[in-house]
């Protein structure tokens, strides 16, 4: 069985109600990050992945799994909770690496065992003290000098008013059916600071991840046409994807994407 034809994460939830990410992973999309692929890149770059032990939190469909490897790691660990997630990564990497089921707060490998450790759209959905656990565990995990790089949903500007930040988090979770919980630039990095790690690279993207353009940049005409046809032959799921694309688009002046690699100092 190819990848593509793997089950999906939640497969027996309806459109209706299924996590936003997954919705849009049925209907075709790919690249799930906020920041699209463009933005993940710049991440591996920064990151040095080639040549060195690499574990990836929360690899989802393998989409970045598949630009790590490609870029020549020592080695790949991928730590995904989902067991259906875990059984896609592994056909997506094909033997250049391994992939455990476990959790991102608790990843049972050893201490400093890691020389980047990578979590995309991840953090952003879990609590603030889940947020934390998950940094505290990917800073157990690297080894002096490592380099810990995530790509999250931000809120901007970084003085952005409070209640409009929780009016921007409600309509996010109404809308993907995840309790979101983006944060600042700033406080992401204070997030990463708290742990010991040294913020060394911060980037930003637009939130686009269903505009047209970056449709195309991620997914190719193809695979852009692909998706279009799914989300208009189907009812329950172009009525969310129409939900989110308008809740984006209504709150584009205070979302960003954002990339920040931090190093763990030695």
């Amino acid at each position: 069985m190819t990848a593509e034809k793997e089950p999906l994460p939640l497969s027996g939830r309806d459109d209706a109600h299924v996590p936003g990410h997954w919705l849009l992973a049925r209907l075709g999309k790919r690249v799930l990050r906020p920041g699209g692929v463009e933005l993940t890149r710049t991440l591996l770059a920064r990151a040095e992945v080639t040549n060195a032990d690499v574990l990836e939190l929360a690899p989802g469909l393998g989409r970045t799994a598949t630009e790590i490897t490609a870029r020549g790691p020592r080695s790949y660990v991928g730590a995904e909770a989902d067991p259906d997630a875990a059984d896609r990564v592994r056909r997506v990497i094909a033997g250049h690496g391994d992939v455990k089921v476990t959790d991102a707060a608790d990843t049972g490998l050893p201490e400093a065992s890691a020389d980047v450790v990578i979590g995309e759209a991840m953090l952003t959905m879990q609590s603030e003290a889940a947020k934390h656990a998950i940094v505290a565990e990917a800073a157990r995990v690297l080894r002096p000098r490592g380099r810990y790089a995530i790509h999250e949903l931000a809120l901007t500007p970084d003085d952005l008013p409070e209640e409009i930040g929780t009016e921007v988090r409600q309509s996010l979770a109404r809308a993907i059916k995840v309790n979101a919980r983006p944060l600042t630039v700033a406080e992401w990095s204070e997030l990463l600071a708290g742990h010991g790690l040294v913020v060394q690279h911060v980037a930003t993207a637009p939130m686009a991840l269903l505009a047209p353009r970056r449709l195309i940049a991620d997914e190719g005409l193809w695979g852009t046409m692909k998706f279009a046809k799914n989300v208009l032959t189907q009812h329950d799921a172009r009525k969310r994807v129409l939900a989110m694309r308008g809740t984006f688009r209504k709150h584009r002046e205070r979302l960003a994407a954002v990339v920040i690699v931090a190093q763990k100092p030695g």
